[in-house]
């Protein structure tokens, strides 16, 4: 027998999903399947850990509407759940003229946005942040810092007692839909759902492609390269330190992320990745390569990003080239205090004319719903991005 809702990928957004629906429908018989043997494996366990308050995103769009929504429900969450947060804010620091008149951008899109921000003169910003430098900087003080693992577990466990059933090392390979049910292949046999959430990641898009839909777009691997400052940088900074960031791109530069154990991440830089799911430079998957080569939007992408791509490129290659986007704004960090972290992976939606998706993308069939572009800020935005699916859900 069919169960009632069958969820694929128990990153944030799967279990947040699950646990909206478990919330909603609480008789209902509720399936998660995730391919590795615990939650949080990918995206949603290396990440900076940001709880974003939405500063960047155009308004009125999915993500400028769901971070902010996102960030009030994160920390709700967590402070029921007594899971540690803090919301230390974030600085946006302009280095120069050029960055300063899109710091002042940006400054129009958090009034646009609602956010809780001030404009910070260079004086102003050191006196707040001795170890930084810039000449102007933008505060924004709701963001926050959390552990999504952490998060992520939590739903697990709330999820199994509230009757959910969650299996591991159960990879989905294949979706066929019916009249009347969803038909999953997987490694360890065959399962049917009444209806299905696909929260895969990376690989979402394949999924749809195995169900028959079509797709104006291929998700993308960008590799975020990491480091942790030595401990006695730990009271380095208040805020989290970000640069300006260009407008066209998605990626927001590396940055200086304040831990909630107390650390500092430097990074990440956005690298093209020849591995969906593979975190080392040298990691390489023939079907990964051949399928993101094939693709048209890559070439694209790379003709109009071209400078952009060859600084990530420069940072992935060199780590005195990546200090000297850190050093912009905190020279006091030298080379032998960039030690080794995790590094991450983005899944990123690519558009077949070469134009990278800013915004989440949802689709929907019958029977089935996708969740085909979820990076940053999906998981500060996860409790928002399961309502409005297990909405659609809940509507068929």
């Amino acid at each position: 027998m069919p169960v009632d809702f069958m969820v694929v990928g128990a990153g944030i957004v799967g279990l947040a999903t699950a646990y909206t629906l478990q919330r909603q429908s609480p008789t209902a018989r509720i399936l998660i399947l995730e391919k590795e043997s615990r939650v949080a494996q990918h995206q949603t366990g290396r990440n900076s850990g940001v709880i974003h308050a939405g500063v960047y995103y155009e308004p009125g769009s999915q993500k400028a509407k769901m971070c902010r929504a996102g960030l009030k429900a994160t920390v709700e969450f967590c402070r029921a759940e007594r899971i540690p947060f803090e919301q230390c804010g974030k600085l946006i620091v302009a280095s120069d003229a050029r960055e300063t008149a899109r710091l002042r951008e940006l400054g129009v899109r958090a009034a646009q946005n609602g956010l809780d921000h001030s404009w910070l003169e260079a004086a102003e910003l050191h006196a707040l942040e001795p170890n930084i430098r810039g000449v102007a900087a933008l505060r924004i003080t709701d963001t926050g810092m959390v552990d999504y693992a952490a998060v992520a577990e939590r739903l697990h466990e709330l999820l199994l007692r509230g009757g959910a059933e969650i299996r591991f090392n159960t990879k989905v390979t294949a979706l066929r839909e019916t009249s009347t049910q969803v038909e999953v292949t997987t490694g360890a046999g065959a399962l049917k759902a009444a209806r299905i959430v696909i929260c895969a990641g990376i690989g979402g898009d394949r999924l749809a492609l195995s169900a028959g839909c079509e797709l104006d777009f291929s998700l993308v691997p960008f590799r975020g390269d990491y480091y942790r400052l030595p401990a006695q940088y730990d009271g380095l900074v208040r805020h989290h330190i970000y640069p300006v960031p260009d407008p066209r791109l998605p990626f927001l530069g590396v940055h200086l992320t304040r831990l909630i154990d107390g650390g500092i991440s430097v990074g990440p830089s956005a690298m093209l990745a020849l591995h969906r799911e593979g975190y080392a430079r040298t990691s390489f998957n023939w079907r990964d390569t051949a399928q993101m080569l094939r693709f048209s939007g890559t070439w694209r992408l790379l003709a109009r990003y071209r400078a952009a791509g060859l600084k990530e490129f420069a940072c992935a290659v060199s780590r005195r080239f990546y200090l000297r986007q850190v050093q912009k704004y905190c020279p006091r960090i030298k080379l032998e205090d960039l030690l080794p972290y995790r590094s991450g992976i983005r899944a990123q939606a690519v558009m077949r004319d070469g134009r990278l998706a800013h915004d989440f993308i949802i689709r929907n069939t019958a029977r089935a719903t996708y969740v085909c572009n979820a990076p940053s800020p999906a998981a500060t935005a996860a409790f928002p991005i399961a309502q409005v699916i297990v909405a659609q859900v809940l509507s068929h």
